[in-house]
């Protein structure tokens, strides 16, 4: 959404982490993968024929994905918030995004660590859970030794043991 020329779009949440892997992202696409487009679009386009040309459809078609993504990652990055790790002491900081936190599950025991993300860096299967999560905005402002209560299909509770 535009007003007045400035644009309305939200912040992005990221860490130092977060925001040096989609720039290293887009160097490579930028630097490396555009670069093989353009020569597979060639070795397509000498083939002859194009409305027939199956290697040039493909072609085409990776062109678009990789600008899609060029253009989605230069607008994440543009409108970038880089977050600081919060690493807590006792009884002094609450949990906000970017800090890694230890849990226990109330009726099962099990323990995990997470590190609380924006949306963007989520990546549950390597412990990173959004701030938006169910877990991760209910862990936002808690302190060590919360006990937190989980709203989901089956609420349920966690234990902060650290951060």
């Amino acid at each position: 959404m535009l007003q007045r020329g400035i644009s309305m779009i939200e912040k992005q949440q990221l860490t130092k982490e977060g925001y040096k892997k989609l720039e290293d992202e887009l160097r490579n696409l930028i630097d490396f993968v555009r670069e093989d487009v353009k020569k597979q679009l060639a070795e397509a386009r000498a083939q002859g024929d194009l409305s027939e040309n199956a290697d040039y459809d493909a072609a085409r078609a990776r062109q678009a994905e990789v600008e899609g993504r060029i253009s989605q990652i230069e607008e994440i990055l543009a409108n970038a918030e880089i977050i600081e790790e919060k690493k807590g002491s006792k009884g002094e900081k609450k949990i906000g995004i970017g800090s890694t936190v230890e849990i226990e599950f109330v009726d099962t025991g099990k323990v995990a660590t997470y590190t609380i993300v924006g949306t963007i860096e989520s990546d549950p299967f390597h412990g990173k859970i959004s701030n938006a999560s169910p877990v991760g905005s209910a862990l936002i402002g808690k302190k060590e030794g919360d006990i937190v209560e989980i709203k989901a299909t089956k609420n349920y509770s966690i234990k902060v043991l650290k951060f």
